[in-house]
């Protein structure tokens, strides 16, 4: 067995730092989204994959892994959004055990009212507070980060070197 690479000083301080900004940014855009939208976080990404698909449809075996998630977490979620209208499961036609989550026009319409507060809050406590390069540069080390974590655990993430 390999010696333990333990953290130098300064490694462990910018591990702790990284995690404690990444923890507080993820607490602060969920209470924002829950304050002006009544929507927790977890809602908020299912509704925007579901808005992302081909016609707003996704196997929820795609959904849960596209989000990281359990599927018994998941079916909860869903179960949520669709008792406030915002997402109908359908049966699959072909798999009697596969099921489709369906973003509804009235989920679309959540979705629409709680992005652009979403965005600003986004903006405000990240992007505004870097230099371009900066956010360049979080973008290179993000890229480095995932590319070395096992793809079919995270949720699926656009390729970060090009603008929209």
């Amino acid at each position: 067995m390999s010696e333990t690479r333990w953290l130098t000083d300064r490694e462990q301080l910018i591990w702790r730092s990284f995690m404690t900004a990444f923890h507080g940014l993820t607490d602060q855009l969920a209470r924002q989204l829950q304050r002006d939208s009544g929507m927790p976080y977890t809602y908020y990404e299912i509704l925007v994959a579901l808005s992302e698909a081909p016609d707003r449809t996704l196997r929820m075996s795609d959904l849960a892994n596209l989000r990281g998630s359990s599927r018994s977490r998941l079916s909860h979620a869903v179960a949520r959004l669709e008792e406030a209208g915002w997402v109908q499961r359908r049966d699959c036609p072909t798999d009697k055990r596969g099921a489709f989550a369906f973003l509804t026009d009235r989920g679309f319409a959540a979705l629409e009212a709680a992005a652009p507060g979403h965005v600003t809050e986004v903006r405000e406590q990240l992007f505004d507070k870097l230099t371009p390069e900066q956010v360049a540069q979080l973008g290179e080390i993000s890229e480095a980060i995932l590319h070395g974590v096992d793809a079919t655990s995270l949720p699926c993430c656009p390729d970060l070197t090009g603008d929209r």
